[in-house]
């Protein structure tokens, strides 16, 4: 499976229009655009996350969750997390860590560099029982069972 994106490049600077707006920071927290291809076989529904592991949590900080994207659907344009763009019908967002579902761009504490890992789920389902209530745990503990691949892309932020 592969993930890449118009807007992120793996390894590099994630850009201004995608860092969030708030905690010292005036990006436009935008998502980003993402697409993927080379899908595993049986694959019924996607979900791609956004995860800080760097973040000084002790579990990190989920900064992106959509759930129940359908098998046909291998793009999310710029702005679909942001509510600028359209998520399929079936998609859900699930609950970030910065307290409501929907996208939310980097944010680290000043003077620190931190890795955002987007990531796109291949799974055997065409639905997880989740909603925008879900944490990014509880979105991650149900991909578990359910994954039957996946793809990442890292990118920094300071």
């Amino acid at each position: 499976m592969r993930i890449y994106s118009h807007d992120l490049h793996h390894g590099e600077k994630m850009p201004q229009r995608h860092v969030f707006n708030g905690m010292g920071y005036q990006g436009e927290n935008i998502s980003p655009h993402l697409a993927w291809d080379e899908v595993p076989s049986g694959t019924k529904s996607f979900v791609v996350t956004c995860y800080d592991p760097d973040a000084p949590t002790g579990s990190g900080w989920w900064h992106w969750g959509v759930a129940n994207i359908p098998a046909s659907i291998t793009v999310l344009p710029q702005g679909a997390g942001s509510a600028i763009a359209e998520l399929p019908e079936e998609a859900v967002q699930t609950r970030t860590d910065f307290g409501q579902a929907g996208y939310g761009g980097a944010a680290p504490p000043q003077g620190e560099s931190h890795r955002y890992i987007f990531t796109v789920h291949a799974l055997d389902v065409e639905k997880l029982e989740v909603d925008e209530h879900a944490s990014g745990a509880m979105l991650g503990f149900n991909v578990h069972f359910h994954s039957l691949g996946s793809a990442s892309l890292t990118v920094m932020f300071n």
